[in-house]
Formats: structure tokens, sequence, C-alpha cells
């Protein structure tokens, strides 16, 4: 493994490979400004490490690729990632740029109060590109998972997600997750943010993406109208719940289906959204029907929502397929929170009740 030449040592073929940046997270010891807290607990954050963690924890084979500073919190990433039994092998190591890191407060992203500080200008993954990086490893899944912040991190990684994204035989399965954060795009130099992410999407074959942050657009349909190019569009609507538009064989005509959100008792309003793509690209592998892809997203969703860090211990497989086989009365009355991944008799009493 070098830190800039394109070799490949024929990678084993795995369920998912996540492409993206890695970093180091501080997480606050008490509420508060960032200003006033007095000290933080180390844990790791990435939107495309977190879905091959949660994926890899429920049971599938996962490999993330990205890159990394040849330094100590690079270390902690491939051991932290790679102890959730995810593949770290492709990952690069770089002597000449250092691994990003960040501090956030303890409170809901959601509101004005709650700060995030980037330490992530000129990391070692604004360096990844076509040339820097293995592109037989990052092909080497039945689905490839990308995401729109990788793009905006540099025009090298514009231009390698743009490769990967690029419709051509024999590709995998190209799953993309919009993720726009304005905050990345506004100094970014190399494009347009909302622009260069739809473009992106349309090469994609399974795209996610936020109604609140889908264009400016109007509801699912509008988004659908304006991005009819993948075979499966999710749009997520928040407490609402989330619409997959599913063009079927033969007929060019979308399938339509919508699933509530469940009722969470939430502890940190943070890694939901990756949590919900890992739950969705799981059910997908295993070919079960779209709404119960959909639902599967909602519990991975809510397996995140009620811890207090981006990453949770997803349900047993067999106890999320039963709660994602419920009728839709049974799934309207299903409350979770805190310890329901591992207490199936609290779900199930939580089930019956009226």
């Amino acid at each position: 493994m070098t830190a800039t030449g394109r070799t490949s040592t024929a990678p084993d073929v795995v369920d998912v490979v996540a492409l993206g940046e890695s970093m180091v997270t501080f997480l606050p010891s008490r509420p508060g400004r960032l200003a006033d807290v007095p000290s933080f607990d180390r844990a790791i954050g990435g939107a495309e490490s977190n879905v091959a963690c949660v994926l890899a924890a429920a049971g599938h084979s996962t490999r993330w690729v990205g890159r990394v500073g040849a330094d100590g919190f690079g270390d902690h990433l491939v051991e932290a990632i790679g102890a959730y039994g995810v593949d770290v092998s492709a990952v690069r190591r770089d002597p000449a740029r250092p691994t990003g890191i960040y501090f956030r407060t303890a409170g809901d992203r959601a509101t004005d109060a709650h700060e995030v500080a980037y330490y992530r200008a000129g990391s070692a993954a604004s360096a990844m590109s076509v040339d820097t990086m293995d592109l037989d490893a990052i092909r080497s899944g039945r689905v490839l998972h990308l995401s729109g912040i990788t793009p905006a991190l540099s025009a090298d990684c514009l231009g390698l997600t743009r490769e990967l994204t690029a419709r051509r035989p024999g590709r995998p399965l190209v799953s993309f997750d919009v993720n726009h954060r304005p905050g990345l795009w506004r100094d970014a130099g190399h494009g347009h943010g909302p622009e260069v992410l739809l473009d992106l999407a349309r090469g994609a074959d399974l795209v996610f993406v936020g109604e609140d942050e889908a264009w400016g657009l109007g509801g699912p349909e509008a988004v659908r109208a304006a991005l009819p190019e993948p075979e499966l569009l999710v749009v997520k609507q928040g407490a609402s719940g989330a619409t997959a538009f599913h063009r079927t064989a033969g007929s060019g005509a979308d399938e339509v289906t919508s699933v509530p959100a469940l009722t969470v008792d939430v502890v940190a309003a943070v890694g939901a959204g990756d949590a919900f793509a890992a739950g969705f690209l799981s059910a997908t592998l295993r070919e079960k029907p779209v709404r119960e892809r959909l639902r599967h997203g909602h519990l991975m969703a809510a397996a995140a929502l009620t811890v207090p860090g981006d990453l949770a211990t997803p349900p047993a497989r067999d106890h999320a397929d039963r709660l994602a086989a419920l009728d839709d009365a049974a799934w309207g009355r299903l409350r979770l929170g805190p310890g329901w991944t591992q207490d199936v008799r609290g779900a199930d009493e939580e089930v019956r009740t009226p």
C-alpha cells in the first residue's frame, strides 16, 4: 500500500464498498458552547464509513476505501473502523497531509445553538483522485456507496466521483447519498454544489436525498421529476417518513412507495441519515420488497437516534425483519427508545399497546 500509486491487489468481492473521508470526532463531555466545554471524548465520524460500519455490524461484508494521514489520528480511524469488521486494506496513508478532525457540541444539529468546528482543509482525504486511489478496490463490491460530501472536498475528489458515477457496463450498483453540505461548497471553488450534486446523482442507480436538501423543490414528486434517471430514488422526509420511486422492469413507469417514520425517543439527532441508508442497503442486498427496505431504513435510523453517538448497534436481523413485516397499524403503534435493539420483548409490548 503506497501513498500515491494506483496499484491493485485484486481484492475479494464484498457486499458493499464505501468511499469517502472519515474523521476523528471529538464529542463534548457536557452540553454547552464549545468555548465552555472542558473536555471531549474521541470517536469516529464519516458518512460513508458510518454506512460501512453499520452494515458490517448487521452481518454484511464491507470495505471502506479512503485516505488518512500517516499520523496517530489516521491509526485510530483505521483501527476503529476495522474493529467493526470492515475491510480497511485499501485505505491509503498520506505522509504529507493530516487526518481530518472535528469538534461538535452536544445539541441537536437542527438548532442554532449547535456548533461544529472542522479541521479538514488540506486533509489526506482531499487528495483522493483517480490517480491516487485503487479503482479496482473501489469497484470490488456488489454495491458502491458514495456521498455528496466527497466531491465537495476538492477538484480531484470531484473528478474521482465523476469517474465512479459514469454509467458504463460492468460497474457495481452505485448508491449515492446527496448529503448536501452548503458549508463545504461555499469556498470549494470547483463548482456550485446543488448543480454538481444533481449531475452526479443522475449517474447513480440508487439515490438518497433529503427533502430539505433537494434543490429547493417542493415534495417528492417534484424531486423525481428533476431526477428521473436513477432506477430507485428515495426521498427522506424527516419525521414524516420516506418515499421511494422505483422504476418497474419493462414498463419504465414508477412504482411509488411511502412509509411513515417511527415514533422514537431521541437521545441524539446524529447519524440517522447514514443509518437509514445502511438499513435500506441491507434490505436491498437481501432483495426485500421496497416497502420493507424503507422500513429497515427507519429501524436503523431509530437505532442511531437512541444512542449518543453517530454509530449504534443494529437490531438482530430476525428482530428487524419481524418488525419490518408488521402490518400498518402495528407499525404505526411502534415506539422505540434507548436499548430497544437489545430488548426484543420491550418492542413487542410497544407493538401490542392499543
